[in-house]
């Protein structure tokens, strides 16, 4: 009788201890998270798969493999220029006929239904890259908003000097609009393709002012406002060369982070 008591008591302890259990299992059971289901990325078109390769052969050495930007060329995912042309008739032209003044040679050899098949492929781009906004690997213009405009209005009128070249009114009218982000900054430090003036003073004592056109040891020559070109011996002449790039190299050492997140700032007030 007492055997069996004992045996009616460690099964009734058992018992217990496995109800305790799955009644302390059970929360964490319950709020066990379920792994989150990631909806499969469709596959890309045969026009983008087309695209592809000719991007790889003609457009990556600039633009890279992902159209994310190279070392020479921009970010295609996101370029407003891109993204804006929905019909894809602006970038035809410019796959066709180049940018010269942004260092983008010709393609004239690629034929039409190839250039539509580029155009998906950047598509495609586009969308893996909204997809992830966390793997950019540019820079996004809120980046470069960081500034004071007022102490960058400030220092374009004083310390920077800036307004004794330059005029928001001017040549800046409108700087904003045509230049964003990353590409506005780049100008600002070190203006791109900007011309310098050369003026040229004879033995005889007649001057003459042009764009600077060529320049060695041996020669100086300008394109004047008629569009002629006129060049002398440099050893002949008096001559000044007025690079407009020189004042900004010369700023590089003196900018301090706060001067260029300013000057960036009111820079992007000139719309």
């Amino acid at each position: 009788m007492v055997g069996a008591f004992a045996f009616c008591f460690r099964s009734s302890l058992l018992m217990s201890a496995l109800l305790l259990m799955n009644v302390s299992l059970a929360p964490a059971q319950a709020v066990k998270p379920k792994t989150p289901k990631v909806a499969p990325r469709s596959a890309p078109s045969a026009a983008a798969v087309r695209g592809k390769s000719l991007f790889a052969r003609d457009c990556a050495f600039c633009h890279g493999r992902d159209a994310a930007g190279g070392e020479s060329g921009p970010d295609l995912t996101r370029s407003r220029f891109v993204k804006g042309d929905v019909r894809g008739d602006k970038i035809r032209a410019i796959v066709q006929n180049g940018r010269p003044d942004k260092g983008m040679p010709p393609f004239p050899h690629l034929a039409p239904a190839q250039v539509g098949d580029i155009i998906a492929f950047i598509r495609g781009q586009i969308k893996t890259a909204e997809a992830s906004p966390g793997a950019r690997r540019g820079v996004d213009v809120a980046d470069l908003q960081t500034g004071n405009a007022e102490a960058g209005k400030a220092y374009f009128n004083g310390l920077g000097k800036c307004s004794s070249c330059h005029s928001p009114t001017g040549d800046l009218a409108g700087i904003a609009s045509r230049r964003v982000g990353l590409e506005l900054e780049m100008q600002m430090l070190y203006p791109q393709n900007a011309k310098s003036k050369l003026t040229v003073t004879t033995a005889s004592g007649e001057t003459f002012s042009g764009t600077l056109a060529y320049q060695d040891e041996f020669t100086v020559g300008m394109t004047d406002a008629a569009g002629w070109y006129r060049s002398w011996p440099a050893s002949s002449v008096q001559y000044k060369v007025e690079a407009p790039a020189k004042a900004h190299v010369e700023l590089f050492p003196k900018y301090t982070d706060d001067d260029i997140h300013n000057l960036m700032a009111y820079l992007q007030t000139l719309k």
